[in-house]
């Protein structure tokens, strides 16, 4: 699917550093930042999933594993 990014001054310099420090193009570059973003945001909302069922049922979990 083809898109347009616009960006600011200040995120195509960042964008260019990223995808120097990579070795790769821009595209690539702005590829796989949305892809690691996406991955830590989906992780980070598991855990927060974890911890909230470990908190609502960790006495039945503790019960159910005696």
């Amino acid at each position: 699917m083809a898109m347009t990014l616009r960006l600011t001054e200040e995120q195509e310099r960042a964008l260019a550093l990223l995808a120097e420090a990579d070795g790769v193009s821009k595209h690539e570059a702005a590829v796989r930042a949305i892809t690691a973003t996406a991955a830590r945001r989906v992780q980070t909302e598991r855990i927060q999933l974890s911890r909230e069922g470990r908190e609502r049922y960790g006495s039945l979990l503790g019960r159910l594993a005696r």
